[in-house]
């Protein structure tokens, strides 16, 4: 996406991958976009406080800026299990003087410890955007997904949203498997590559949003410029909590 807050070696993986795979950059754009537009719907809709678990490091358009460019007095929680990351994030996060930023040091399979740590700056009795932008793709097993959900959402309130986005194989599933298998070979954690039905398992029990779980590029598109809305090999849904 044009950063410079990476590092050599996520470059060097990154350039492996798009040599075979140069939609790589689609995915990654289309991902960031479909971030902007589910924050900036939840915000709309009333949502002041987020969550976001898997931040990675700093790009623009951050899940505050979009917040409180709708509402400057929205709060967000960043949630990474990377100290590095923290550490960019406490230096590149700022949020506005009306709202709130604050950084949690957790892993994804503890969800317990999230929201325990969160609670400090986010009240959990009233709505929450819960952000898991290519985060829950690092846990293979499918029950223990289902166990971390059902955690984190169960602590949410009514009005509550989850908000995730995933690579699928629905696609190019040959090509998909390509790439799970060279990150594999050298990345940590292990990517899981899972169906358009297996993501919109992940929503089980809430109301998904029209048009449901889509390539991130075809949910709600804003007007392009110039030729046609592609879809890529990331699929993204939000779904609301009754």
């Amino acid at each position: 996406m044009g950063g410079k807050d990476n590092y050599p070696v996520d470059r060097e993986m990154g350039e492996q991958i798009r040599a075979f795979f140069p939609e790589i950059v689609d995915n990654a754009v289309a991902d960031r976009a479909f971030l902007v537009r589910a924050v900036t719907h939840l915000a709309e809709q009333g949502v002041r406080q987020f969550l976001d678990i898997g931040t990675g490091l700093p790009t623009h358009n951050n899940t505050h800026e979009v917040a409180q460019s709708v509402a400057p007095e929205s709060r967000v929680v960043y949630v990474d299990n990377d100290p590095l990351v923290l550490a960019h994030a406490r230096a590149l996060l700022t949020g506005s003087e009306k709202g709130a930023t604050d950084y949690v040091d957790a892993d994804l399979r503890d969800p317990g410890a999230i929201l325990s740590q969160a609670a400090r700056t986010l009240d959990l009795s009233q709505p929450v955007g819960l952000m898991l932008l290519g985060v829950v793709n690092f846990v293979d097993d499918d029950a223990e997904v289902r166990a971390i959900l059902d955690r984190l959402m169960g602590a949410l309130a009514p009005g509550s949203f989850l908000v995730i986005s995933h690579p699928t194989d629905d696609i190019d599933h040959e090509r998909a498997h390509e790439v799970a298998t060279a990150w594999n070979e050298k990345g940590t954690p292990k990517l899981t590559i899972r169906t358009a039905e297996g993501i919109r398992e992940l929503f089980h029990g809430l109301e998904l949003l029209e048009p449901g779980v889509v390539s991130c590029s075809l949910w709600r598109p804003g007007n392009t410029e110039v030729g046609e809305v592609r879809p890529v090999a990331e699929y993204g849904g939000v779904a609301r909590k009754a």
